[in-house]
């Protein structure tokens, strides 16, 4: 049940290494699991320069009292965070110089140009998830790119699938430098990062490939348009940006 590290050192351990001290007890525990307590606010790991989660023995902790609590005494996560805040298991003072690098949901309305309600949508469908009170500078990307999407009638329903291949992009790649994050030797760490982003940019590659072959077939080729490789076209006018069909949502570009 100890931690190897010394209780209060942050930014430690990768989310596979954390997977990997947690497994034994908790063999249900995976990083979809460590990815919704975080967003529910009951857990917040420091943020490499890369976007990699990093975990501290703190945090490994108060993980393992959070998984005990569900495992024996079937408590919801809200009941779990109140008793968690009472008894002072947060793991310690949250660094208040973290804010800096994080918005607040003013300030994330008013950088993408969205409404309260727009921001809830997002947050419903999973397209942005808040880290605790705070949200990362993705979610204000995330956030203009749905909003530009918007006009052209697609909505953050149709985008769950989206969210859902990337979800599980990243989960590959995780799984692939598990063994590299495992090793202790001087510059693991570091080369995983550098394979982690091979990987990431070979897979949007071939995302893209894949994505312009749709088209292709659904009679769109184009010899001069390729992704990534345009500037993006003026906004349509209401009468030409067609309404998503409310009864069968929007159809892929193939038609399937």
């Amino acid at each position: 049940m100890s931690d190897q590290a010394v209780p209060g050192t942050r930014g430690q351990f990768g989310i596979g290494e954390v997977l990997a001290q947690l497994r034994p007890e908790f063999p249900d525990i995976s990083t979809s699991k460590i990815r919704f307590l975080e967003a529910e606010g009951l857990i917040e790991p420091e943020r490499s320069r890369s976007g990699y989660r990093k975990f501290g023995a703190a945090d490994v902790q108060r993980l393992r009292r959070i998984l005990t609590l569900q495992r024996d005494s079937y408590l919801p996560l809200r009941v779990i965070k109140e008793r968690l805040s009472d008894d002072g298991s947060a793991g310690g003072t949250p660094d208040r110089s973290r804010d800096d690098e994080h918005l607040t949901r003013r300030q994330l309305l008013d950088g993408a140009g969205i409404t309260d309600a727009e921001l809830t949508e997002l947050e419903d469908y999973g397209l942005i998830r808040r880290m605790g009170r705070l949200y990362g500078t993705d979610a204000l990307a995330i956030a203009r790119a749905v909003a530009a999407l918007r006009q052209y009638g697609v909505q953050a329903r149709h985008l769950r699938a989206v969210k859902a291949a990337a979800d599980r992009e990243a989960t590959l790649v995780e799984q692939v430098v598990a063994p590299q994050l495992r090793q202790r030797g001087p510059g693991a760490r570091d080369a995983a990062t550098r394979t982690a982003w091979q990987i990431a940019d070979l897979t949007l590659r071939l995302h893209a490939t894949l994505m312009e072959s749709a088209l292709a077939e659904a009679g769109l080729a184009s010899a001069s348009l390729r992704l990534g490789s345009y500037e993006p076209m003026a906004p349509m006018t209401p009468s030409l940006a067609a309404e998503p069909d409310e009864s069968r949502g929007l159809r892929s570009a193939s038609g399937r």
